[in-house]
């Protein structure tokens, strides 16, 4: 079975290297070698590769700038997705998508179930549920995962960032309005690899159509990005190589009105993740062992191991 991954540099792709490795032989491409704002291009490699399973790690990700590059978000959320769902159908092929929790108005008081009501409130949010929507539109085979708040070692992200303000900075102030699940790229890529082999050994599923299922992955224990951000700094302040000056009680809490920015943000972005723990015997961990490991990689980096 060979297995068409696409965005192997970035965070989630990278892990998925390793997690798709069992499964059979995985060609494994960059922006360079796809991408995925050419639909001939795209056409192209599915046809060159012919996959059983094509592998979608790719997506435009900048949630801000899409505000004014909408129609450049819009090719790669979601004409891609559809054009990757046709080719995948063409040839039999189950199609892997990742998607977001800012398909949410964040307006709910609980977790969020697959079933809810979509409401996305920015133009990221809506050209990624209009990528589902593409996918699903298609009469092929999919599997859909919505996660959020993704971090790991590879890539730009939210643990990077505080990182880099921790060294220069006596004080910081971080929105703690806004509540979700940091989600491992690891935990990501292992769940996508557990997944898929149980689904190839025809485990049925119960969510609605087999033949497009949509599951909810995010790690246990929300928190705000305030909170995460002073477990952050906590945790590297324990460990050697990182030489911080901001410590994690000056970390001030603020509210979203406080620090406005061009797209809008769910308050809520929590996730219920039942449906996939039901289904697959699985049970979503804690997110802080992985942010440990991940500063560890980090620390060991810089010290030049």
């Amino acid at each position: 079975m060979t297995i068409l991954l696409l965005g192997k540099d970035g965070q989630v792709g990278w892990q998925l290297q390793r997690s798709l490795a069992p499964h059979g032989p995985v060609v494994a491409c960059a922006r360079a070698e796809c991408d995925l704002s050419v639909p001939e291009r795209i056409r192209s490699v599915v046809r060159q590769v012919r996959p059983s399973v094509i592998v979608n790690a790719t997506a435009y990700t900048a949630v801000d700038k899409a505000e004014s590059e909408a129609e450049l978000a819009y090719r790669v959320n979601a004409e891609a997705p559809g054009i990757l769902a046709e080719e995948a159908a063409r040839l039999g092929a189950l199609l892997v998508h990742y998607s977001t929790d800012y398909v949410y108005d964040g307006d709910k008081d609980g977790p969020y179930l697959e079933s809810d009501p979509t409401a996305p409130q920015s133009v990221y949010g809506r050209s990624k549920l209009a990528g589902e929507e593409a996918i699903r539109a298609v009469a092929g085979r999919s599997l859909i995962f919505r996660t959020s708040w993704v971090f790991g070692a590879r890539g730009g992200n939210f643990v990077k960032t505080i990182l880099r303000l921790a060294r220069d900075r006596d004080d910081l102030s971080v929105v703690d309005d806004q509540v979700g699940s940091p989600t491992p790229a690891a935990l990501i890529a292992t769940v996508t690899g557990l997944v898929l082999a149980m689904i190839r050994q025809g485990r049925p599923g119960e969510a609605g159509d087999s033949q497009n299922r949509l599951y909810h992955l995010a790690a246990a224990r929300p928190v705000s990005w305030c909170r995460f951000a002073r477990t952050i700094v906590e945790l590297a302040g324990q460990m050697p190589g990182f030489d911080l000056r901001l410590k994690p009680e000056a970390i001030r809490a603020i509210t979203t009105a406080e620090y406005p920015t061009p797209a809008r943000r769910p308050a809520n972005s929590r996730l219920d993740c039942s449906r996939l723990e039901h289904e697959f015997g699985l049970q979503m961990p804690d997110w802080q062992p992985y942010l440990a490991r991940m500063l560890q990689l980090l620390a060991l980096k810089q010290n030049g191991y």
